[in-house]
């Protein structure tokens, strides 16, 4: 499939493509399962626009715990249709779809009882691998073991000796959530969708009882566009009542805030190779291997204050230190904290108190005429939830087309950056040669871009200077902050250092100390005067001092009035 660049001209385009003649599905939210719908649809032959009020991913799909996995947990809740719907899709996009961006990656259930525990936890990891195995879509991840003791702290030699008996290794899936999204967004459009970032839904456009499009406000030039469609899909989220609001409607279900803070330190700080999980109180708690760091995490809790910038509080902070410090050898304290980050699950509305009971499900709305509603589920089942939401959208018209509508076929849709990836990493030692890099840079690369490496390769090859890593942030590369803006739709300095690379969570100042080098990198490719470049930094500055602040305050109503301190991005345009 032929590569199509988000670039500043290719969003131009789009924005005027998308309000110059109506098209089929116009999907609101550039999430995982926004940029999943637009990927469905285009690859269906449906005309489509994607809009998305702030950067693809800015919300909860790059605030997750990284993983594609089954839920483990959801076997205890009998849960077995959702745990094989997510296995199958873990399987598919591990071995097709995503090869580049989705990696198996081991845990530990360590077993704090003998016999009865091995046998019933055993029972339980046996059952999940059997799952995957039935879908067909096992290839490529291990089989659970057992451990005794001493071999679990052989993998694991940070836990404590009277932490466990002995333990079960199983593996699931990893991705950098936010990058991943942003290559359904980028694959939607090389399959025609029309796809723009910062660009608000400001009101829907009625006629009668019928919705047939929306204002959308481009945030760049302040100027407000009307698209027109045949079918909107909602797919905003944690946000899906706030939209819902738009065309005037409650909506037939509504979704609820539940928020979970993770920590990342350093990965020398936890001796071992294999990730945790832990049973809590109320849920489990993961130690997840992240490159040269570990993710500690999660909470959940209830949630009902600013959906766009969730706050985790010293309360939060403590709270995953000590459940994971019962474990460890070596306590690990605050000043291990390297990064932080909160995001809000868009769980189902039901009885429950407890937002860890609430539904993982997800549901599909028709209940307003040319409005369908997806709202639920989790980040592993995006392509299933994608598939209902367009399902549902294409039943709705069918009296509007002139044509059949074939069905989804996103199962057999590889992203960019899967076709290649394979032969390119058998031969990553001659591009590291051919590129003057090391094998270990090319690796990492590769695992960012797949196939695409060459596209950020030919950028060194034409600008060297490209080629040196980032001052203060040496895992990455300046050729992948230009590449940011000309290929993956970066507007703002925020984009690039939190989501196109994970500089604002891997280092310990939170990427200030680098906030001046990628501005000037992207001014270049983005024509920002002086000004405007001291205003991204200075935006990038008190958004970490905001975040740093909250997280010394004891409660959720604190911390979110620190972290409200620093406002969203301004603009660059239109100012």
């Amino acid at each position: 499939m032929r590569s199509i660049a988000l670039s500043p001209q290719y969003r131009s385009d789009a924005i005027a493509a998308m309000t110059a003649e109506p098209v089929d599905i116009l999907v609101i939210g550039g999430g995982v399962v926004g940029a999943g719908a637009a990927l469905d649809a285009a690859t269906r032959g449906l005309s489509v626009a994607l809009v998305e009020a702030r950067d693809f991913a800015s919300g909860t799909s790059s605030r997750s715990s990284k993983l594609i996995h089954g839920g483990l947990r959801y076997l205890e809740m009998l849960d077995f249709r959702l745990v094989a719907e997510a296995l199958a899709e873990r399987g598919l996009l591990i071995d097709k779809l995503a090869p580049h961006l989705v990696k198996p990656v081991p845990f530990l259930y360590p077993l704090t009882h003998r016999v009865w525990e091995r046998f019933y936890a055993g029972a339980g990891v046996a059952l999940y691998d059997s799952m995957a195995m039935l879908s067909g879509r096992s290839r490529g991840v291990p089989r659970h073991s057992h451990l005794t003791r001493h071999g679990a702290r052989k993998r694991m030699p940070a836990l404590r000796k009277d932490a466990l008996v002995g333990a079960i290794q199983y593996y699931d899936g990893q991705v950098d959530d936010a990058r991943h999204t942003m290559f359904l967004a980028r694959t939607a459009a090389a399959y025609g969708a029309r796809v723009a970032s910062r660009t608000r839904v400001v009101a829907m456009l009625r006629e009668g009882d019928r919705v047939v499009g929306a204002r959308i406000a481009d945030l760049e030039s302040g100027e407000q566009h009307d698209v027109h469609a045949k079918q909107i899909v909602n797919a905003t989220g944690v946000w899906t009542d706030e939209t819902q609001s738009l065309a005037g409607e409650r909506g037939q279900f509504h979704v609820r805030a539940s928020k979970g803070i993770h920590l990342v330190v350093p990965r020398d700080r936890i001796r071992g190779e294999s990730g945790l999980i832990l049973r809590t109180e109320t849920s489990v708690l993961f130690v997840i291997p992240w490159g040269r760091h570990w993710i500690v995490g999660t909470t959940d809790t209830d949630w009902n204050l600013s959906k766009d910038h969730p706050a985790a509080s010293a309360k939060d902070i403590d709270y995953l230190l000590k459940r994971v410090n019962r474990v460890l050898v070596e306590p690990l304290t605050h000043d291990d904290v390297e990064g932080v980050y909160a995001g809000l699950r868009p769980l189902l509305a039901g009885e429950s108190d407890a937002t860890s009971k609430l539904s993982r499900e997800h549901a599909v709305s028709t209940g307003v005429k040319g409005l369908v509603v997806i709202a639920g589920g989790k980040y592993t089942t995006y392509r299933v939830m994608a598939k209902d939401a367009i399902d549902a959208a294409v039943d709705a018209m069918a009296v509007q087309l002139d044509r059949k509508v074939p069905p989804s076929c996103t199962e057999d849709v590889p992203l960019l950056g899967a076709d290649g990836y394979e032969a390119l990493w058998n031969q990553r030692t001659s591009l590291a040669a051919d590129h003057g890099l090391g094998v270990g840079r090319i690796e990492h690369l590769l695992n960012r871009y797949g196939s695409l490496v060459l596209e950020v390769l030919d950028l060194i090859r034409e600008r060297p200077d490209l080629g040196r890593a980032l001052t203060g942030a040496d895992d990455y590369l300046r050729a992948e902050v230009v590449y940011g803006v000309t290929h993956e739709g970066a507007r703002h300095l925020d984009d690039v250092i939190a989501r196109r690379t994970r500089i604002s969570i891997e280092t310990f100042d939170r990427g200030t100390e680098v906030a001046q080098e990628v501005a000037e990198l992207m001014g270049a490719e983005l024509d920002w005067s002086d000004e405007q470049r001291g205003r991204e930094v200075d935006h990038y500055l008190k958004r970490v001092a905001a975040e740093r602040e909250s997280q010394t305050m004891p409660d959720d109503e604190t911390a979110d009035a620190a972290r409200m301190g620093a406002p969203d991005v301004v603009p660059v345009a239109g100012r």
